[in-house]
């Protein structure tokens, strides 16, 4: 989308793209510290409301965008990827007993690849569905995945007894 619709470099497309892997990091550090006094499940959920948010925002992009337009988008699903990841590691990681800690180490791998691998074959579905509006189609279906696991988590926050 970068630069096929909105006609960048790959340099320029490769510092466009720059803000999120950055504010990822400098957020996860601030989750990992939140993590230790703040509901795990909060945390989680600010985390993919942000990461919708910014799919969201980027899925609304102009043709004419410019770079500050792009950047605090980027940024903002950063922070929303980064405030996530370590409490969702935690939580994980914390849930299984000390002698589980392998089998779910494990689980984590297992789950990021099959994220991973899903993500990609519908991102290819969206394309194939529209050469031209399929960018769109893929934020758009990240914004809503984000919503739904910002929702669970919300969830997790109701008393055990109200819970679905």
């Amino acid at each position: 989308m970068l630069q096929t619709v909105l006609g960048h470099s790959q340099v320029e497309t490769g510092f466009l793209m720059t803000p999120w892997p950055a504010v990822v990091a400098v957020m996860a550090l601030v989750a990992g510290r939140l993590a230790d006094r703040v509901s795990l499940a909060l945390l989680c959920g600010i985390g993919l409301l942000l990461l919708s948010l910014g799919m969201g925002a980027m899925a609304t992009l102009g043709n004419d965008a410019s770079a500050f337009e792009i950047g605090w988008r980027m940024a903002l699903c950063g922070a929303g990827f980064g405030f996530f990841q370590s409490p969702n590691l935690k939580a994980i990681m914390t849930s299984a007993p000390l002698a589980r800690s392998g089998g779910a180490s494990g689980i984590v791998a297992t789950s990021r690849l099959m994220g991973q691998t899903l993500g990609a074959a519908l991102v290819a579905l969206c394309f194939h569905a529209s050469l031209t509006n399929g960018p769109q189609y893929a934020l758009w279906l990240g914004c809503a995945f984000a919503l739904a696991g910002a929702l669970a988590s919300g969830l997790r926050l109701l008393p055990y007894d109200k819970q679905v």
